[in-house]
């Protein structure tokens, strides 16, 4: 068996953790060609000592500085390399087999089009890169041969549940597929009244009630916007119509998703919510490989709960469905305000309630239709995060 080299676009974050979890179980099998991180040295310092890659990147050039030094002191022979295009390089480069593409937001889109135009197999774990570049995307990954396998557990339980010969970037074996049902946990405020979200703070919104993720997404799952983003990418992943992708709140995380077949059956993908059983999936795919997931307990799990997702008090949802009918610049104008909106609430400079409120406000100056090149796209998301910026300054004024 040829080892894979495998490079991992954000291994300090929880994904990136997660990822190098399930490799390190499979030695034989794969070897760590990069690793990168935005500013976390000493999470990256120890991930090199530990799984010895070709290449480190670090997108902050102090803290590629400091790296190299500490690595030059332990012996390593790691290479430590600065900055965006660093990203890049490392996700196309030939030694490169799999691409774990886990950098959060805005940022994880030129290294996974990157990839992708390298012809590499892309494991999405960034749905901003769908969300942003849908079409552009996706015509990379058929137009170079790229494999694109989903890692948010939603998109990769839909992509367990579909036919075997159902492939992303042709949507073929599409037929007979009538709608996916996407599973929401409903976030920490599920229950809470309308009138009691205004004063949500930051700790409260990162307390996931199910999973263990970053501050951002966190926040996102609150709001519901991170379900919005996801109605969007799988939209694009499984070439079907918003109309035909359906949020379901399930409060137990076990269903991570369904298919629904035009015969009358469910297809459904259960499991406890640890993220290496998607990560694992995506690695072997078609084969399955040893996760360290533990079995679910279907006698301990007892109940499964299903409701609407309130769109009144979550106004995050109907925003983003609203976007990708009105085109790419406005799923841009989405994300790019959405991201700003998180920021500001996590420093308390704007409320919980104030997220929808600037989506919507900036999602009304973006231009119609769907950008076509890379450039178009980076100016629209800039362009949005300055209207972003001037409202939440405007807010703070008053």
């Amino acid at each position: 068996m040829v080892s894979k080299g495998i490079t991992v676009l954000g291994s300090s974050g929880s994904i990136g953790v997660s990822t190098l979890d399930v490799l390190a179980r499979h030695p034989e099998r794969f070897h760590v060609f990069a690793l990168t991180a935005n500013h976390n040295v000493e999470r990256l310092l120890g991930q090199c000592l530990q799984f010895h890659p070709r290449y480190a990147v670090m997108v902050e050039p102090v803290a590629a500085e400091s790296l190299a030094k500490r690595l030059r002191e332990a012996g390593s022979e790691t290479e430590v390399l600065a900055g965006a295009q660093a990203l890049e390089m490392v996700a196309s480069h030939p030694q490169t087999d799999y691409v774990m593409a886990a950098i959060v937001g805005a940022a994880g889109l030129l290294p996974s089009l990157a990839a992708a135009r390298a012809g590499k197999r892309v494991m999405l774990a960034n749905k901003e890169a769908l969300v942003m570049s849908g079409q552009l995307f996706m015509d990379a990954v058929r137009e170079h041969g790229a494999e694109l396998l989903p890692i948010d557990s939603e998109h990769n339980a839909i992509f367990q549940c579909l036919p075997a010969s159902f492939a992303a970037a042709t949507h073929s074996a599409r037929d007979g597929i009538e709608k996916i049902l996407l599973t929401a946990s409903g976030g920490p405020f599920r229950l809470w009244p309308a009138s009691d979200l205004q004063a949500v703070t930051p700790e409260q919104a990162v307390a996931h009630p199910n999973w263990s993720m970053g501050q951002k997404i966190s926040v996102d799952s609150a709001t519901l916007m991170n379900k919005g983003l996801e109605v969007i990418e799988a939209c694009w992943l499984f070439g079907l119509p918003a109309e035909r992708v359906e949020v379901v709140v399930h409060p137990q995380s076990t269903i991570h998703s369904m298919v629904s077949y035009n015969d009358g059956s469910v297809l459904a993908q259960l499991g406890n919510p640890d993220m290496r059983t998607p990560i694992a999936y995506a690695l072997g795919w078609p084969e399955r490989l040893v996760s360290g997931v533990a079995p679910l307990d279907l006698f301990a799990t007892a109940r499964l709960d299903f409701e609407r997702p309130d769109v009144e008090r979550f106004p995050c949802l109907q925003l983003a469905y609203a976007a990708h009918a009105q085109g790419g610049y406005a799923t841009i104008a989405l994300n790019a305000a959405n991201e700003e909106a998180v920021k500001a609430f996590l420093k308390r400079e704007i409320g919980f309630t104030d997220i929808p409120v600037l989506v919507g406000h900036v999602m009304q100056q973006a231009s119609a239709g769907t950008p076509m090149n890379l450039e178009d796209i980076i100016v629209q998301d800039g362009e949005s995060r300055s209207h972003s910026l001037s409202w939440i300054k405007n807010k703070k004024m008053h």
